[in-house]
């Protein structure tokens, strides 16, 4: 088959955030502009997942150059097509302003919102497109499961895991490692692994962002882990209110079963994987891991007593274990670069980055991934831009309803399990 050789790529967030504020219709509107001049062969458009910047969307970005137009409408794409991808002139107008100096910033790299910012999780969101498999393995997708599987031992997944300090992103922060060791211990002819993605707290997205931006990471995250512990069968838990991310996913899964990296005998490993998708019904309860696997066999979501622990007795009775989305997402990273390359981002006790959704009375809102060890202050003014102008800064809160408000007094806190 004849490769495509594009001179520019359009890429369009489709995220959830932007095709409410109508991405979709920009997509279609610059279809029909590059129809009408007969440049539907020479420029690509991609779809893409959440950019971040959700305050400034619709957003898309045009390649080479990486120029960054935000708060697009309609009306401005014919604009865009005639000045700049047939003229190559910049549409300044629709640049990003710094909200404190004015200042127009053509490409995104150099916008204040995303420089602290260090993305290992959302290394793809937004500059792939989600539904094309090759894209992802194009950028090291799958090579850590293609390592894992044919060149290490369950025994030295586990390890490494353990290595790198990688803990839970859920919110608990257990160390990851170990609680794959456990599952790993656990003597069972039956073992499952459950990827948690029922994000219920208010004015959370990440797991959502994240499912519908890059959805192979998780898979490769869970197939890494269920080799690591000895499962072939797995459930990722949903809700049903995430209608893109479920959409995504069921392609991710497709695509990954067509070319082998789920089923039977993966990498001629002999090891077997068989990944399913559960819709819950919006139960905030459900977010708990007991009460999340009774949904998942047909009973309401209720919590029950530990002990036993899932690692120990969990679906329909046998081992399980339980991750979050972001959790996952980090461990073909780790198994790619490294435990030791891990471990050189974030805190000694709280290795790598966190990934949080910033929303409120806030300049700046949208989804970003920062180091541990940053602190509060460098979140909300740095990146977040502050409190609306003529305002002061009260309070954050952190962790959904079970968190709590930090005042101004603590904003130079490290964020760390420890220290939050």
């Amino acid at each position: 088959m004849k490769e495509t050789f594009y001179r520019s790529h359009v890429l369009v967030c489709t995220g959830t955030g932007c095709s409410s504020a109508g991405a979709q219709k920009l997509k279609f509107e610059l279809e029909d502009q590059l129809a009408d001049r007969d440049l539907q062969d020479e420029i690509k458009i991609v779809e893409t997942g959440c950019h971040g910047f959700c305050e400034k969307g619709p957003i898309i970005i045009i390649y080479p150059e990486g120029v960054f137009y935000c708060e697009v409408d309609v009306a401005d794409i014919e604009e865009v097509v005639e000045e700049h991808l047939l003229k190559g002139r910049t549409v300044d107008r629709l640049l990003y302003r710094e909200t404190d100096t004015e200042e127009k910033i053509p490409t995104y790299q150099d916008i204040d919102f995303y420089k602290k910012q260090q993305q290992i999780v959302l290394a793809n969101c937004g500059k792939i497109d989600p539904e094309n498999i090759d894209e992802y393995i194009a950028r090291g997708g799958y090579e850590a499961a293609g390592i894992a599987l044919t060149e290490m031992s369950p025994e030295k997944v586990v390890e490494e895991i353990k290595n790198s300090g990688l803990r839970g992103r859920g919110g608990a922060g257990f160390p990851t490692g170990h609680k794959w060791d456990f599952a790993h211990q656990a003597q069972s002819e039956k073992k499952y692994i459950v990827c948690n993605a029922d994000e219920g707290d208010p004015g959370a997205f990440m797991d959502r962002s994240l499912l519908e931006g890059d959805p192979h990471s998780v898979i490769e995250g869970m197939i890494v882990g269920s080799y690591a512990i000895g499962a072939d069968e797995g459930y990722i838990y949903i809700r049903a209110e995430y209608p893109l991310a479920i959409e995504r996913l069921e392609k991710a899964l497709k695509d990954a079963r067509d070319y082998g990296l789920l089923g039977e005998d993966i990498f001629g490993s002999g090891h077997n994987f068989q990944l399913h998708i559960k819709e819950g019904a919006g139960a905030f309860v459900c977010g708990e891991e007991t009460a999340l696997m009774a949904s998942i066999e047909g009973k309401r979501g209720m919590p029950r007593p530990r002990p036993p622990y899932p690692a120990q007795r969990g679906l329909w009775g046998k081992p399980t274990n339980i991750n979050n989305v972001e959790t996952y997402a980090n461990v073909p990273f780790i198994l790619r670069e490294g435990a030791d390359k891990f471990r050189e981002i974030g805190t000694e006790e709280s290795p790598g980055t966190k990934v949080f959704a910033l929303t409120g009375k806030i300049q700046n809102t949208g989804l970003l991934e920062i180091p541990m060890g940053t602190t509060l202050r460098e979140v909300i003014f740095d990146i977040g831009g502050g409190p609306d102008e003529g305002k002061e800064f009260k309070a954050v809160q952190t962790g959904g309803p079970s968190g709590g408000c930090i005042p101004a007094d603590y904003l130079d806190l490290s964020i760390d399990f420890d220290s939050l």
